[in-house]
């Protein structure tokens, strides 16, 4: 899946790495289009530091499994540290979304999103769960801008779980929340926002799905 070129330059992303991360990936026997390819992308990135691990589950074998980490479609990857922050990568993480799962394994790692101190203070004031769904496209230039905020806030606030969702993998994710183009943010099912919106931009929309 990585040629040797984005072998290396990976690896020197991941050399920032801190804390031990665990790829956890779901996958089934009879896999999906993008399930194999999926896996052996998350199995490749694993092999590039000594700080990342990976474990494959079976969505209907290792049912326990997939509770634990709410995963409800395949393929998927959730992206966990010390603690699990919610982090979720539903379709393979490929094109441009490559670098937001690279984003989001360092930022796992190493625990310092950056956020400004009002979002800060919004998200450690939160009295209700926040569940962020971005919706994207591996040929999306603007898109990873709007995936690696969601995770920022998921590994500030163990309220917010946040979602990268590939759509054309699941068309019906896109019908059922009105995705006409990407990026598109969903907050709490009925809240949306469109495009890579700014962070205060987006904040707004969250207080506006939990108030």
């Amino acid at each position: 899946m990585l040629n040797d070129d984005v072998k290396k330059e990976a690896k020197k992303q991941l050399e920032t790495l801190e804390q031990d991360v665990k790829l956890i990936i779901f996958t089934q026997k009879v896999e999906c289009g993008y399930c194999e390819d999926n896996r052996t992308l998350a199995l490749e990135v694993a092999e590039l530091s000594d700080k990342i691990t990976a474990r494959v589950f079976d969505l209907e074998d290792d049912k326990e499994a997939a509770e634990k980490y709410g995963i409800d479609k395949i393929p998927a990857i959730a992206v966990v540290g010390q603690e699990d922050y919610g982090i979720r990568f539903f379709g393979i993480p490929a094109g441009y979304e490559f670098s937001s799962l690279l984003e989001s394994i360092k930022l796992v790692s190493t625990g310092k999103p950056e956020l400004a101190a009002d979002t800060k203070n919004f998200l450690d004031n939160l009295q209700k769960d926040v569940h962020l769904q971005v919706f994207v496209t591996p040929t999306c230039p603007y898109c990873p801008g709007a995936v690696i905020l969601a995770p920022k806030l998921a590994r500030h606030s163990k309220r917010v779980k946040a979602d990268m969702v590939e759509v054309s993998e699941f068309p019906h994710l896109g019908n059922k929340y009105g995705v006409q183009g990407v990026p598109r943010t969903v907050i709490n099912e009925d809240v949306s926002q469109e495009g890579a919106a700014p962070e205060q931009m987006l904040l707004e929309k969250i207080k506006s799905a939990v108030s």
